[in-house]
């Protein structure tokens, strides 16, 4: 009961905040734009000097990610030929990420060094910290939430990344007349609706470590 107090919440609204994702999307994808998602990306990186950027189609619903490493925008077939404000949001978005890339934007930088330790901290923090619980090993216990704040930093960390794209994505399509002012409203409403979902996500991590620590307090006590 104590585990579902905690964790249920922020379970709910992230599936709350899927389905907005997904409803928003396909409203959005209803309202027709003047070109597709990558014209739209190109135009906005090329305006901003990042003509090295490539832009490359993946297969996926909603899989859009810019790779920072390959300096890639991947978007998926319907962000990628699709012309509707659904699509400009999506793509522009990930543009905003190459020109955080470009910039050398402080919190993306920060996000990028914290992806290893986050993404060991999730496997094997929680493993640890079973491990230490069935054979009264606090200290194990211990190491496994260390291991897990990593993924709490990061998703702390990537919040205002993410915000942060979503803001150029508006601000730069209405800037370089890709849509008026106008439809702006429309492109808001999804990238709304996809901050609702990186909120959710630092939410249960935060409400999982606290759970952690609860057991430790716990048992300690």
């Amino acid at each position: 009961m104590i585990y579902f107090l905690f964790v249920l919440p922020p379970f709910l609204l992230g599936l709350y905040a899927q389905w907005k994702v997904k409803s928003s999307f396909a409203a959005m994808s209803q309202v027709p734009a003047r070109m597709s998602g990558a014209t739209a990306a190109r135009r906005m990186l090329d305006a901003a000097g990042l003509q090295s950027v490539g832009i490359e189609q993946v297969p996926g619903q909603l899989s859009d990610h810019y790779d920072p490493r390959s300096k890639v925008l991947r978007l998926s077939p319907d962000v990628y030929g699709g012309h509707s404000m659904a699509a400009l949001g999506v793509a522009c978005h990930e543009a905003g990420h190459a020109f955080q890339d470009a910039q050398g934007y402080a919190p993306l930088v920060v996000r990028n060094l914290a992806v290893p330790a986050a993404n060991f901290g999730s496997g094997i923090g929680a493993t640890l910290l079973f491990v230490g619980a069935i054979f009264s090993f606090p200290a194990l216990m211990w190491v496994g939430v260390a291991l897990f704040s990593a993924v709490v930093f990061f998703q702390v960390v990537n919040l205002p990344v993410e915000f942060n794209a979503s803001s150029r994505a508006r601000e730069h399509l209405v800037e370089y007349g890709l849509i008026t002012a106008q439809e702006e409203k429309y492109v808001a409403k999804v990238l709304n609706a996809a901050a609702l979902t990186y909120v959710a996500a630092t939410l249960q991590s935060i409400m999982t470590l606290a759970y952690y620590l609860y057991i430790l307090t716990g048992r300690r006590d």
